[in-house]
């Protein structure tokens, strides 16, 4: 990918995002919310719709903190470290701002709400930014930082589609009729897992 910011290239990488490298079905990474807070759509709406939220900003701000911190101070190893402390610092303010304005999204996602801090998915998605190059390639230079962000967004909407997917389903399949030894986690297993195949006929796309 060049480093050139067009719509036609933006809708591209949106694409390879959220279908070709969904980072729950391609990366397997978030896979523990997406599991636990898929029983409802709207709880699966709103873990999802805070997920992105947090990825957004963290992408933001790890970028701006490896950019122009650690990089000029040789810390660039305290990458990791660094990066889970700004997600948590964003994770708590969500936390608080869900708490005063919506406690019932707050009630319902328990506690899989402080659990961003320790998902994969967003510390991924801070490192992938780092690792593919947005803030010391050159042709990123002018722009590295608007391709971190939507990197950071795409790749959330990504997991929004996929745990708000798997929430649709598992709603069905609590009116079906389904053999006991297969309800509760087995039959959750197996839906990812069609979901996942399913996920693979877009890889290649773009």
């Amino acid at each position: 990918m060049n480093g050139n910011l067009t719509i036609g290239s933006i809708l591209l990488f949106m694409v390879s995002c959220v279908l070709s490298n969904n980072y729950i079905f391609s990366r397997y990474l978030g896979c523990c919310p997406f599991l636990g807070v898929s029983s409802k759509v709207e709880t699966a709406v709103g873990m999802g719709a805070a997920v992105t939220f947090v990825m957004g900003l963290a992408s933001l701000f790890t970028f701006l903190v490896y950019k122009y911190l650690l990089m000029p101070l040789n810390l660039t190893y305290l990458n990791t470290i660094s990066f889970i402390l700004v997600i948590a610092s964003l994770v708590q303010f969500v936390e608080m701002f869900l708490k005063k304005f919506s406690p019932v999204l707050y009630k319902a996602l328990g506690i899989y709400l402080p659990l961003i801090t320790t998902n994969c998915a967003v510390l991924g998605v801070t490192i992938l930014n780092i690792t593919s190059g947005y803030a010391t390639d050159a042709v990123y230079a002018s722009n590295g930082l608007l391709w971190s962000v939507l990197n950071g967004v795409f790749s959330a909407l990504g997991f929004l589609l996929a745990i708000t997917l798997m929430a649709g389903v598992r709603e069905r399949l609590e009116s079906s009729k389904i053999p006991e030894y297969l309800k509760g986690f087995p039959i959750s297993l197996i839906t990812a897992g069609l979901m996942s195949v399913a996920f693979l006929g877009f890889v290649g796309l773009v």
